[in-house]
């Protein structure tokens, strides 16, 4: 594959290691000091998939850009959901190819269904309260996270007496931490947890150049569950 990664920070250059692992090929890399490439003939000619890991503020703008060019998209920025129908109404009508998630380590969406099958067991036993919490590196922005929403969304969808306000979130941003999260059941007789802790960036890297092969040649609205057929 020939890819553009829009976003060239510390995921951007790990994402580009383990696309050349792969045998893929960087055509363009842009970041927020040269946007006028949006117009070079690398990105609109020779593209064939834009990777995108850079900022809430900026991702949506990112996603149309490459819309316009029908460019795929794997998106890889949280806290730009508020767009998400309009994404969706895009590879409806329009026929564009986007690929969201909110994590793309391989090992947290297996997390992600170790979490939805303890809630629906949960569900049974109110004699257990259940809270999360989150550890980031400082430089993320978003608080919660991306990942933490979605693994509280499948608690709330499964377990009655929570919704999302009434189910804790601690957030916490530390150092370079790549990402801890912990799901937390506690009753006055014990305590049950899951976590799921990342070493590196290195597994977010590779589900995101496993997005970039499995969309070629598709087109509509993909997740993880559907690569990793969850």
């Amino acid at each position: 594959m020939k890819i553009t990664l829009i976003g060239y920070g510390k995921m951007g250059r790990e994402i580009e290691k383990a696309a050349l692992e792969r045998g893929h090929e960087i055509v363009l890399t842009i970041d927020i000091d040269n946007q006028a490439d949006f117009d070079s003939p690398a990105f609109l000619s020779s593209t064939e998939v834009a990777i995108e890991f850079t900022r809430p503020e900026s991702a949506y703008a990112n996603y149309r850009k490459c819309f316009g060019r029908h460019i795929p998209v794997v998106a890889g920025t949280t806290g730009w959901l508020r767009h998400l129908d309009e994404i969706k109404q895009a590879c409806l009508e329009q026929g564009q190819t986007f690929f969201y998630a909110s994590n793309y380590s391989l090992g947290v969406n297996l997390f992600f269904a170790f979490n939805r099958h303890l809630a629906k067991r949960m569900n049974r036993f109110p004699e257990y309260d259940v809270r999360m919490e989150e550890i980031h590196h400082i430089h993320k922005l978003d608080a919660p996270s991306g990942t933490a929403i979605t693994l509280a969304e499948d608690i709330v969808k499964n377990i009655d007496r929570k919704n999302r306000d009434t189910l804790s979130i601690e957030s916490l941003r530390e150092g370079e931490v790549s990402g801890i999260h912990e799901v937390v059941y506690e009753s006055d007789a014990d305590i049950i947890r899951i976590r799921h802790e990342a070493k590196s960036r290195k597994g977010f890297a590779l589900g995101a150049v496993l997005a970039a092969e499995f969309i070629q040649g598709k087109t509509g609205l993909f997740t993880m569950d559907d690569l990793l057929k969850l």
